[in-house]
């Protein structure tokens, strides 16, 4: 999906929202355990219940991971399923890599190439800290998407990440600003913490055009409206994630209902925010 396209749908849905998957095999509703696969039945339902007031979903890769060949393919199904949306839905593999070059090569196959090469996932996010190399190779597949942790919404972000360097820039800035050089606002997005949005302003001085992924909204305590009054710019630029808020809203056998519900709100939320800037 291209930046036109992601634009285009955001206006459509009249909503920015990204619904992340972190589906964790202790908090699904108990009702799920009889299926032969309960996380990707959690997720499809999840998906179905909020699929109209969503653009995105980002599935973790660390709660997929931590089960071992069973969750791999409980996340290979999740994304086939997604697959099935492909012109209603942008999907992010949440797996934070960035290694050395030819490392980095095998994980943008993984992750970026179409099945059964591949996930086929519309972007990925990487930690740039290797420079480059570790960047770059995820960085050549047409119409897919590098999201570039920049600043994080962790409470250890402020070890490192806002800290001055000599050129007075803190860390941050100055990997947003030397990743200018690697990629385009065509394929290259940035994580920004919802719980920094006051720091939004001097991101988007640097980066005025971007999409930026903002998590923290939610469980984490970030707000949506100052997100929006730091962060959008005239064509949104934002995709917005909450994760527990909108997928843990109930542990019963009503939770799709509920997950519904908390997106609905928040697409409201954001269909407002949109109109207020004048973007729908």
């Amino acid at each position: 999906m291209n930046y036109q396209q992601l634009t285009a749908l955001i206006k459509k849905k009249r909503s920015f929202l990204c619904v992340g998957l972190d589906t964790d095999t202790d908090k699904i509703p108990q009702h799920l355990r009889s299926f032969d696969d309960p996380v990707f039945e959690f997720n499809r339902l999840i998906i179905d219940a909020t699929i109209d007031f969503a653009v995105a979903y980002k599935p973790n890769m660390a709660f997929y991971e931590s089960e071992g060949i069973k969750g791999w393919k409980s996340l290979e199904k999740t994304i086939l399923y997604l697959n099935q949306f492909k012109d209603a839905v942008f999907t992010i593999a949440d797996a934070k890599r960035g290694d050395i070059g030819n490392t980095s090569e095998r994980y943008s196959k993984a992750f970026l190439s179409e099945p059964p090469a591949g996930f086929g996932f519309d972007a990925i996010t990487v930690a740039p800290y290797m420079g480059s190399d570790s960047v770059k190779p995820f960085l050549k597949y047409p119409d897919k998407w590098v999201i570039l942790l920049a600043l994080t919404s962790n409470p250890g972000a402020f070890d490192f990440q806002t800290q001055k360097l000599q050129n007075g820039q803190t860390i941050f800035e100055t990997v947003i600003q030397q990743s200018l050089e690697w990629g385009t606002t065509e394929n290259m997005m940035y994580v920004v913490g919802a719980t920094k949005a006051e720091m939004l302003s001097s991101i988007r001085a640097i980066i005025p055009d971007h999409f930026l992924l903002i998590p923290g909204i939610g469980a984490q305590g970030g707000s949506l409206e100052e997100v929006c009054k730091f962060g959008m710019n005239d064509n949104c630029g934002l995709l917005v994630n909450s994760s527990r808020g909108i997928i843990y809203a109930s542990g019963q056998t009503d939770f799709a209902i509920k997950a519904r519900e908390e997106a609905r709100i928040l697409q409201n939320q954001m269909e407002h925010e949109l109109a207020r800037h004048g973007i729908i």
